[in-house]
């Protein structure tokens, strides 16, 4: 099996990974990767796929991909331990948003909790699932889906432009697996870089709850100003009160 042509074998030994399992069509590739993570594959192993027909999303949400339409790849990492899994999906965002810029037609900027924009279009989505034995993760799959083409159906959406899918695999790679390797809250130069690129700051929200939003916290919680002070929220989906402008 090969992906855009390239032979799995030759895509692992370019990216640095032990092993790419490599499908034309395939329900989810996170579905896969946790079987492969179950079996024993070691930190590193990717799953790619052309065509996604049930993709999954936060919340149990599923949508589906057209053939080559997308970079869309699931990573397995086996962490020694839980420290910085609460932010790993803002992490993940942070290193991918400067590599994605080499196609984009402006600046990637980050919606809390695991979503990347260009403009007020999303370009890009990440999926954190962990796997634990007993109090320890056993394996963490990372999934990454990244828009080559917009669907036709989703007007919000917008891809990357003039993008060889190798290429962009070549700088996802390891951005992803440096955010997998940190540890921790977030680090004052991070909370700072999500500062830059936040599309949400001092915007009216109505979901997870109705307030303005004023950042993020070390541990991830998205920051809310209410009548009651402001408050952090660790759960749910950011829903804008308007349109940003």
């Amino acid at each position: 099996m090969s992906w855009f042509g390239h032979a799995p074998e030759a895509l692992a030994r370019v990216l640095g990974v032990p092993r790419v399992v490599a499908e034309r069509r395939v329900a989810s590739t996170m579905d896969l990767a946790h079987a492969l993570g179950a079996e024993g594959a070691p930190a590193g192993t990717l799953v790619i796929a052309e065509e996604q027909t049930a993709g999954r999303g936060r919340g149990g949400r599923h949508w589906t991909s057209r053939p080559r339409a997308g970079i869309w790849l699931t990573a397995i990492e086996r962490p020694r331990g839980s420290a910085g899994l609460d932010v790993l999906s803002l992490r993940v965002g942070l290193h991918l948003a400067p590599v994605l810029e080499r196609w984009t037609v402006g600046p990637v900027r980050l919606k809390w909790p695991n979503d990347l924009f260009v403009g007020h279009r999303k370009l890009a989505g990440v999926l954190i699932e962990s796997r634990w034995r007993g109090a320890h993760p056993d394996w963490v799959a990372i999934g990454l889906g990244i828009n080559l083409a917009p669907p036709v159906e989703a007007v919000e959406a917008i891809g990357l432009q003039d993008a060889d899918p190798e290429q962009v695999l070549a700088e996802c790679v390891p951005a992803i697996r440096a955010a997998a390797f940190a540890t921790g809250p977030l680090r004052e130069d991070e909370l700072a870089a999500f500062a830059r690129r936040d599309l949400a700051v001092g915007h009216r929200v109505r979901e997870p709850a109705p307030g303005t939003v004023r950042g993020i916290s070390a541990e991830g919680a998205l920051l809310l100003e209410t009548p009651a002070g402001v408050v952090p929220h660790r759960t749910g989906s950011l829903v804008f009160s308007a349109t940003p402008t």
